[in-house]
């Protein structure tokens, strides 16, 4: 992919621009009077919404998560995965696919959470989603001419993270969560600092080119500067003291900037902890962090047990819960949650893995629902890549297209969406392999630019600047390879 460019004509590059100026004295009143333009004709002042991507480290294995189910395709599978197929009386089924085949497709056993959501509408599934640069059939995958671009260092866990974030592989410096966010910035002129947050560290995902990710923690929301804050040698004085030294002036202008990025550290972890403090006395938890009324009990002491994922979920459900006092009208989240890269172990390893992803991902829709933002709010996944459908023995390998999960009161959920792959773990060059570059690695059907795409436009993004954040997006609209016609973008959200 080529690097990200925003047209310079564009309406809100001139009103990100503008309210850059924010960041210098003699600019402020006037960008925040363009930023309070740009937030009535961008994103709409009167609502919230945020995005929240589940990045499932390592490559999740597609074929155990969600599994052929029809007798044939099932059969298919077991013979191609031989002692790592889950039993077919254990699969959760979900009924069919959407193309008039005969194809099913049920969940792991462990995923009955999930399986509500699906069976309920508020939950969907995105077949065979990958890296792509354009429509890529396999004959022209194994044409070694270089006339058809394709993702670069395939089956790389590094590469394919990055490529999957930013459209470019490791060392990419932006990606397409904080894009968003430098289209977000004009809106949330008051809150800038908490357009882009990670609860999983630092993540290129989230950087723009003038958005940056507030990095907080999945246990206390806001990460503080413990030496300013907390008593040493029994004594606030040393606290205090350190408090005053690190945010002093200085002459000396590394030591202050040092001492400015340290204020605005604090201010920012202060701002947090204010804002999940209101949203928890708001909706009913005490200040131990105990739920006293329902709005925060899908997440229970069961859900929370060894589950860093949903103790991650349920700070993003808390920090959205006191989103009035940030005043962010539009969010980007990223979490992860690892263990996902089972070469062996796979069957113990997906059950565990399985398990905490569903009972994460329904606690905190609950959650959203009691909360009333349920709509507001949509939880996506995304991986290095899927898993080779052979085994290896006792596990799988790198893969390419993997099958993703989409939750939230606005997706058209109760539904598969993209393109059912055959099943198959040969090397033929048509037939019931043709989707499949050798050990059943799905070639994608369906590119990460149109599934994140879709999830942008529903974000607010125009259609004009989708191009800008997924430069290889215009390669895909309309185009035609082996029988498939490739959308610009999909039709699992509900927009309004």
């Amino acid at each position: 992919m080529t690097p990200y460019k925003s047209s310079s004509s564009s309406r809100r590059k001139f009103l990100l621009q503008s309210a850059n100026l924010a960041l210098t004295g003699a600019g402020l009143p006037v960008a925040l009077n363009l930023a309070a333009m740009g937030q009535a004709a961008a994103f709409n002042a009167n609502d919230y919404k945020a995005l929240v991507c589940i990045f499932l480290a390592g490559g999740n294995d597609q074929d155990n998560t969600v599994v052929s189910y029809d007798a044939e395709s099932y059969n298919a599978y077991k013979a191609a995965r031989g002692q790592i197929a889950l039993d077919r009386q254990a699969i959760l089924p979900l009924g069919g696919v959407s193309d008039g085949s005969s194809r099913q497709y049920g969940l792991h056993p462990a995923m009955t959470g999930m399986q509500g959501l699906y069976q309920s509408g508020k939950a969907g599934i995105v077949l065979n989603v990958g890296p792509l640069v354009a429509p890529l059939n396999k004959a022209q995958y194994l044409d070694q001419s270089g006339k058809f671009p394709r993702p670069p260092q395939l089956f790389s866990h590094n590469d394919q993270a990055a490529v999957w974030q930013c459209g470019e592989p490791e060392g990419a410096t932006i990606g397409w969560g904080g894009r968003m966010g430098d289209l977000a910035l004009a809106g949330n002129a008051g809150a800038s600092t908490f357009t882009c947050i990670s609860l999983a560290g630092n993540t290129a995902y989230l950087a723009g080119k003038s958005a940056v990710m507030y990095q907080g923690s999945a246990g206390t929301g806001s990460v503080r500067i413990n030496a300013a804050y907390d008593r040493s040698f029994d004594s606030t004085y040393i606290a205090s003291a350190v408090s005053q030294l690190i945010q002093k002036p200085s002459a000396h202008v590394l030591e202050n900037e040092y001492s400015k990025v340290t204020q605005r550290a604090m201010a920012a972890e202060a701002a947090v902890a204010r804002a999940i403090a209101t949203g928890d006395a708001a909706n009913g938890r005490d200040g131990s962090g105990n739920a006293t009324n329902p709005k925060f009990a899908p997440f229970t002491a069961a859900v929370l047990n060894n589950n860093e994922l949903s103790s991650a979920l349920e700070m993003v459900a808390r920090i959205i819960a006191g989103r009035n006092l940030l005043g962010a009208k539009r969010q980007v989240f990223y979490l992860a949650a690892g263990g996902f890269d089972l070469h062996d172990n796979l069957v113990a390893g997906q059950q565990k893995n399985m398990h905490g992803l569903s009972n994460a991902l329904t606690a905190f829709y609950e959650t959203t629902k009691l909360l009333a933002i349920d709509s507001s709010v949509t939880t996506f996944t995304a991986s290095d890549f899927g898993r080779t459908l052979s085994s290896n023995g006792d596990g799988s390998d790198h893969g390419w297209g993997g099958h993703h999960f989409v939750v939230g009161g606005a997706v058209d959920g109760g539904k598969m969406h993209g393109y059912a792959p055959p099943v198959g773990a040969g090397n033929l060059a048509d037939g019931v392999d043709a989707w499949q570059v050798g050990q059943g690695r799905l070639l994608p059907t369906t590119s990460v630019d149109q599934y994140a795409g879709t999830l942008a436009k529903w974000f607010g993004v125009e259609d004009t600047e989708l191009n800008g954040i997924f430069p290889n997006l215009k390669n895909f609209y309309g185009q035609t390879q082996s029988g498939i016609t490739y959308p610009r973008t999909l039709s699992f959200m509900k927009l309004s």
